[in-house]
């Protein structure tokens, strides 16, 4: 019971100064945002997604990038992705689903220190490939898997 008054007396604390931060003007809700490449996330073909994203449609096929999703995914709106590298010096790793009506689902840059690895769930239309590119040392490399999609997620 006094761990439970504890967490909650902390929480209320933090919010609390977070809240008087923002309203002294020391920290900006923008500050925390996503830079958002709205020209990239809105091409409607994988060529220009890729172009537009990492400013180079040139990727080279990697064996030192894994790429586990389901060989099937039952429900096409949470498909559970993880790519992990082996690559030095990655500084990005994008993710596309090749026929999603707006190829482009992630991007997500990495500090030069970090592991390259991520895992999320993305939203694909219907069957096809799921493409991670690693930015490595300025040097694009990719991998796919063809993941097969029985109900459809993307308004499908």
């Amino acid at each position: 019971m006094m761990t439970q008054r504890r967490m909650v007396l902390k929480g209320t604390l933090s919010t609390a100064a977070i809240s008087i931060a923002v309203c002294c003007g020391l920290l900006y809700p923008g500050q925390v945002l996503a830079v958002w490449n709205k020209q990239a996330f809105a091409a409607n073909n994988l060529q220009t997604a890729i172009k537009t994203t990492l400013d180079s449609d040139l990727t080279q096929a990697s064996n030192q990038i894994d790429i586990k999703a389901p060989d099937i995914a039952e429900n096409g709106s949470v498909v559970p992705i993880t790519v992990t590298s082996s690559l030095n010096n990655v500084s990005s790793i994008t993710l596309l689903s090749e026929k999603n009506a707006t190829p482009l689902v992630a991007k997500f840059d990495l500090h030069e220190d970090t592991q390259a690895f991520i895992s999320t769930r993305i939203k694909m239309s219907k069957t096809s490939n799921v493409i991670a590119i690693v930015t490595a040392g300025e040097k694009n490399f990719s991998v796919r898997k063809e993941v097969k999609v029985t109900i459809g997620g993307c308004g499908g």
